[in-house]
């Protein structure tokens, strides 16, 4: 029923873009191409997803599938909104004319002309950024660094640097030299410790088969500590068995195991230096929505006291508004993910920022702080659905925590 949902959308919009291409043109052979085009395009779409994927659910042909989809289908609605627009505009003034028999020209052909003329401009737009976002976008890495003040860090941790990675979703990567590359740059960074919140796969532990020795290279002083997302529970396949599906989960777990990651299940760590500590707690996946709530805080927080400075993985950053920022015993930073910022929007550093996934998440890039207690929701390692980036990059977060007040 769903396929035939959006095969109907796709062919009302599909139908009303055209409009734009024919006001140009009403050669016969270019409608032909035109309509040929957008029946290979989701004809393509289709039949990917009626093939095995591996259990990688996007990952290889059928994540270009989507990504071309969505490169056509975008392009195609600001045409259809162009469009839309100019027929609110035109039919209203046309029937005014003929009614009332104005003397004032409506040039109806010569006005749609120039507007298809534009809409088509503008709809290259989203056109090639989406193209863009899987050729390169995808794998193009960032740093961003944040330094957070605390007036009770301990003075031992006065300047004390912890390197995030989040989402890598192994199941969709293609390119081992850009993998390679990410985690080199990673590496670079030099933290004193290394946390990955959560989602290694995508479905299945055996995506992580190609990856892990390149993986099991990210190290730090202080270690490599890790936390489980959503999708590392197997909620997303056709299991033949409950048992199938906790072997997997089981091998998962083994998996952070060899490539030296200390995997946190609703538990918690302490960092010490100099006869000081900080507490790392790691919570297994809560979120909101319908997603997993695995996670147990009181659990995991058990034997922290209220007065150790406390720095929580939680892979979705719901739970942080939903019940660690209120929490009694004060989570001083909480590290997330979950949300690639949508892997799509606009971000002008310090002027501007924007994903429609903030429709759906109040938290979902950056650092966020209220009332003192902080949260930075990484915008992910890697990528899922549409294989590419555009605006949102991939992230590396290095957060320095510094004792003291914030300066003015």
């Amino acid at each position: 029923m769903r396929w035939i949902i959006l095969l109907v959308i796709y062919l009302i919009v599909d139908i009303y873009a055209y409009q734009a291409v024919r006001s140009l043109s009403k050669n016969t052979w270019i409608a032909i191409a035109y309509f040929v085009l957008s029946l290979l395009v989701i004809a393509n779409l289709f039949y990917q997803f009626n093939q095995s994927s591996g259990g990688g659910t996007f990952a290889g042909a059928r994540g270009y599938a989507i990504g071309l989809f969505l490169a056509f289908f975008a392009s195609k609605i600001v045409l259809s909104v162009f469009m839309l627009g100019e027929d609110i505009v035109r039919i209203p003034l046309a029937t005014y004319q003929k009614l009332f028999g104005s003397s004032e020209s409506f040039s109806i052909p010569s006005r749609r002309k120039f507007l298809s003329t534009v809409a088509l401009g503008l709809a290259a737009i989203p056109f090639a950024s989406l193209l863009y976002g899987m050729y390169k976008g995808r794998y193009d890495f960032r740093v961003l660094r944040y330094t957070l003040y605390f007036d009770d860090l301990p003075e031992s941790f006065d300047g004390y640097r912890i390197s995030q990675i989040s989402d890598i979703h192994s199941g969709s990567f293609d390119n081992k030299e850009k993998i390679q590359y990410g985690i080199d740059l990673l590496k670079e960074q030099d933290s004193d410790l290394v946390v990955f919140t959560g989602d290694l796969v995508n479905n299945l532990a055996s995506e992580m088969d190609d990856w892990k020795d390149l993986f099991s290279k990210v190290n730090a002083k202080d270690g490599v500590y890790s936390i489980l997302g959503n999708h590392d529970y197997g909620d997303y396949h056709n299991w033949e068995s409950g048992d199938a599906k906790r072997e997997n989960l089981d091998r998962l777990k083994k998996t952070h195991a060899e490539m030296g990651w200390d995997l946190m299940l609703n538990e918690n760590r302490f960092i010490e230096k100099n006869g000081e500590r900080i507490a790392l707690v790691g919570v297994e996946n809560w979120g909101i929505g319908g997603f997993k709530k695995a996670g147990d805080l009181e659990k995991a927080g058990e034997g922290v006291s209220n007065d150790d400075f406390k720095v929580l993985l939680s892979h979705d950053p719901s739970h942080w508004e939903e019940e660690v920022k209120k929490h009694d015993k004060h989570y001083h930073l909480t590290l997330s993910g979950h949300t690639h910022g949508m892997q799509f929007g606009i971000e002008i550093p310090g002027w501007f920022r924007w994903s429609p996934v903030q429709y759906r998440y109040k938290h979902w890039a950056g650092i966020y702080e209220e009332s003192g207690r902080y949260i930075n929701v990484n915008r992910g390692f890697g990528f899922l659905a549409y294989p590419g980036r555009v605006g949102i990059w991939p992230e590396i977060s290095v957060i320095e925590l510094k004792k003291g007040p914030k300066p003015a």
